[in-house]
C-alpha cells in the first residue's frame, strides 16, 4: 500500500500508515483550533487505513499509537513546525507549465550539484530560480539538489533527514520545490534529487515507534541499519520504493542520486537496490518517460551498473570516486587518507580509459585488494568531478580546490573533468573559483547529540593528519561562512575562470555523443606527467595534451595528416595564462613545448570518406614516435 495522507480534492483524505505491532491507531486532527480523534482500521500486512470526510488541506495531524504515543506521520508530506511537530495535509495539485519538457538523456547531462541552503543568500528553492539564467549561460543542463527531506532545524547538509517524503520547511516546502522544478524544466534543466535510503538521522527519527524499520543485525556509520532483509522487511522496502516513485510522480524529478549504497545491507536473494531499479524501470514504462537512478558507492563494484540480464542491479550510472581521487592527488600532491592510493599520471590515465583505477588490485589505504573491472562498461555509466559536497565538506576546514592549487591548475582540472568521456559534474561555485569554504553544519537541539557530532568530526580526520582546529558544526557562523559569494563571479580572475568553464562546456556539448568511449585512445608519460588522448567523433578528430607537471615539457608530436587546428589552450593570455607555446596548427613532425599545468585541444575535420581512408592507412603504418597526435590506432 502507498503510505501517507492522500487528499482527494473533494474534502476527503485517506490515511494509510504501517504499524504492525500496534493494537490501535488513532488520527488526531487539528483545524482552526478544533480537534478530532478518529480511529483507523487494521488491514492486511500491518497497515491501518481510514478515509476521512470534511477535511481541508492545511489541517495538522498526529497518529496516536495504543493511546500512549503521539507521533507525526512517517510518510508525512510536510512538517511545517519541524521534525518534532505535527504533519500537514497538503493538496499535491499544481499548475505545471512543463508539459513541453523534452527531457535530457543522462549521457547528455552536464550536472551542477548544489546545496539549497547555501547556494543563495535566501537559502530557498525560490532563491535558486533567480540564478537559473546564470547557470544556463554557464552551459550546465542538470541541477542536482542535495537532500531536501525534512531534517532537524534549518542548517544541515540533508543527510540527517528523518521524514523521507516531506520537503524541508525552511527551504520552501512542497510548493517551493515544485516551483523550482517547473522553472528548471521550462528553462531546459533536468533535476536530480539526492535521496538517502541507507539510514535516517538521529534527531526526530520516530519510525521505530511504528514498526521494525531498523535492525540490529547490521551497523552503519550512522547507527542502526534499515531492515531490508529481516522479518517485516517487505513493508520497509515498499516504504522506500514508493518514496522513489513519489518524487517522480508528484514532483516531476528526472533522476535520483542514491546516497552511500555501500551502507545498504541486504542478504536477500533480490537486493534492495536491484528491486528498486526494477520498480523504477516499470514506472518508466507505464509513464512513457525514462527516469534515472544514479548510485554512490565506494566499493568500485560494477554490479551496481551492470544490467540485470547480466546479473547486475541495473542502475543507470554511478559516481566514480577513483576519477576524483586520481585527479585531486595529482594536482594537489596530497597523500593522506584515501589519497595515499593515488597521485601518478598513470592513475589518471587508467581512470580515463576504464573509470575504476582499483579493479581488484591492492589498496595501501584499505590494506587489501579492492574494486572490480569496469573496462567494458560505457562511459555514460559514470559521473565524474573534481569537487563535490563530500570531497570539499569532508575536509576539516571545508577548503575548495581554489584554496589549494594555483589558477593554472584550476583550469587544467576543469578541462580534465569536462573533456573526459564521462558525465561531468560541477559543485556550486567551482566555475568561478568560489573561495568561501563548504563546511559541515548542523542545527540539532539535543546537547548530547551535538557533542557526539563534534567528537565524530575530530575522529574522522585522524588519518588525514590535518593539524588544525575543526570548525564547530553547530555554530551558525559555520553555516553562514559556507554561503556562496555570488558577487565574485564577475570580478578579475573569477570571471576569467567562469568564461573558461563556459568554453569547455560549449566544446563538449558541440560534439555529438561525447560519452561514446569506443573511439578514445589514452596515453600517459610518467616522467613528464603528460596525459594525451585522441578520439574520433563523426567527421572530426579531437586530441588533447595535458601537462600536470609544474615545469614545461618538450615533446615530439607527429600528425601524418594536415589540418589540425588548436581550438583551446589554457595557457593563452585570454585565460590569464603565461602565454601559448604550442603551435596553432600541426601536421607532420613537431618539436613542441607544453607550458606547465596546461592543456590544449586540437581538432581536425574531414569528409566521412576521407576519414575512413585515413584511418585505414594509419592502421597499416604504425608509428613509433614518442607522442602521436593523429589517428587512434597509434596512441
Amino acid at each position: 500500500m502507498i503510505p501517507g495522507a492522500k487528499y482527494k480534492r473533494n474534502n476527503k483524505c485517506s490515511f494509510t500508515v504501517w504499524a504492525p505491532q500496534a493494537k490501535s491507531v488513532k488520527l488526531q486532527l487539528t483545524k482552526a483550533g478544533k480537534e478530532r480523534i478518529i480511529s483507523l482500521e487494521r488491514t492486511e500486512g500491518g497497515y491501518w487505513y481510514k478515509e476521512v470526510p470534511d477535511i481541508d488541506p492545511g489541517s495538522l495531524y498526529f497518529y496516536r499509537l495504543d493511546d500512549s504515543i503521539q507521533r507525526a506521520d512517517p510518510a508525512s508530506y510536510f512538517q511545517p513546525k519541524g521534525v518534532h511537530g505535527p504533519s500537514e495535509i497538503i493538496d499535491h495539485k499544481f499548475s505545471w507549465k512543463d508539459k513541453d519538457w523534452s527531457r535530457i538523456p543522462l549521457k547528455g547531462m552536464v550536472i551542477y550539484e548544489l546545496h539549497v541552503g547555501t547556494f543563495t543568500k535566501e537559502g530557498t528553492f525560490d532563491g535558486i530560480i533567480k540564478r537559473l539564467k546564470g547557470l544556463k549561460q554557464l552551459g550546465v543542463n542538470a541541477l542536482e539538489l542535495m537532500p531536501v527531506a525534512q531534517f532537524p532545524g534549518e542548517r544541515n547538509w540533508g543527510y540527517d533527514g528523518v521524514f523521507p517524503y516531506a520537503v524541508q520547511n525552511s527551504y520552501g516546502g512542497p510548493k517551493g520545490l515544485k516551483r523550482l522544478i517547473d522553472a528548471c524544466h521550462c528553462n531546459g534543466f533536468a533535476v536530480i534529487l539526492d535521496v538517502v535510503y541507507n539510514h535516517l538521522g538521529p534527531e526526530g527519527n520516530y519510525l521505530r515507534d511504528f514498526g521494525p524499520y531498523f535492525t540490529d543485525k547490521y551497523k552503519t556509520p550512522w547507527g542502526q541499519a534499515l531492515n531490508f532483509d529481516g522479518p517485516y522487511s517487505d513493508q520497509v522496502r515498499d516504504f522506500f520504493f514508493e518514496n522513489a516513485l513519489y518524487w517522480f510522480r508528484e514532483y516531476h524529478i528526472d533522476a535520483l542520486r542514491l546516497d552511500a549504497l555501500h551502507s545498504i545491507y541486504d542478504a536477500s536473494a533480490k537486493h534492495f537496490i536491484k528491486e528498486l531499479a526494477e520498480r523504477v524501470e516499470n514506472f518508466s514504462k507505464v509513464s512513457g518517460r525514462k527516469y534515472y537512478l544514479i548510485g554512490e558507492s565506494d566499493l568500485n563494484d560494477v554490479r551496481l551498473i551492470t544490467s540485470r540480464s547480466k546479473g547486475g542491479y541495473g542502475l543507470d550510472a554511478q559516481w566514480c570516486d577513483d576519477f576524483h581521487h586520481s585527479l585531486h592527488a595529482l594536482i594537489t600532491g596530497e597523500q593522506s587518507g584515501y589519497y595515499e592510493d593515488f597521485g601518478t599520471i598513470d592513475d589518471l590515465a587508467k581512470a580515463y580509459k576504464e573509470a575504476f583505477v582499483y579493479s581488484w588490485n591492492y589498496s595501501k589505504y584499505r590494506k587489501r585488494h579492492h574494486g572490480s573491472n569496469s573496462k567494458r562498461l560505457p562511459a555514460e555509466r559514470f559521473v565524474v568531478c573534481i569537487q563535490n559536497h563530500d570531497q570539499i565538506g569532508n575536509r576539516m576546514l571545508g577548503e575548495r580546490l581554489s584554496n589549494l592549487v594555483s589558477f593554472e591548475a584550476l583550469k587544467l582540472a576543469a578541462g580534465a573533468v569536462i573533456l573526459s568521456p564521462y558525465i561531468p559534474m560541477l559543485f556550486m561555485g567551482e566555475e568561478y573559483a568560489e573561495e568561501s569554504p563548504f563546511q559541515y553544519f548542523i542545527s540539532h537541539t539535543e546537547q548530547g547529540l551535538i557533542q557526539a557530532v563534534r567528537k565524530g568530526r575530530m575522529e574522522e580526520f585522524k588519518s588525514f593528519r590535518w593539524r588544525v582546529q575543526c570548525p564547530d558544526p553547530q555554530a551558525v557562523r559555520t553555516f553562514k561562512s559556507s554561503k556562496l559569494g555570488w558577487q565574485e563571479r564577475n570580478r578579475g580572475q573569477h570571471r576569467i575562470l567562469l568564461n573558461f568553464y563556459r568554453e569547455l562546456i560549449a566544446l563538449r556539448k558541440g560534439i555529438p555523443d561525447f560519452t561514446d568511449s569506443t573511439n578514445i585512445r589514452v596515453r600517459s608519460l610518467s616522467t613528464e606527467r603528460i596525459l594525451l588522448w585522441h578520439r574520433r567523433v563523426t567527421n572530426r578528430q579531437i586530441q588533447c595534451v595535458m601537462n600536470f607537471s609544474e615545469a614545461e615539457q618538450k615533446l615530439r608530436l607527429y600528425a601524418p595528416q594536415k589540418g589540425w587546428t588548436k581550438t583551446l589552450d589554457s595557457a593563452n593570455r585570454k585565460w590569464k595564462g603565461p602565454g601559448p607555446q604550442l603551435p596553432t596548427t600541426i601536421g607532420g613532425k613537431h618539436e613542441v613545448t607544453v607550458p606547465p599545468l596546461s592543456l590544449a585541444v586540437f581538432e581536425r575535420k574531414e569528409a566521412y570518406k576521407k576519414q575512413k581512408a585515413s584511418l585505414k592507412k594509419a592502421r597499416a603504418k604504425p608509428s613509433r614516435e614518442k607522442v602521436y597526435a593523429g589517428t587512434d590506432s597509434h596512441i
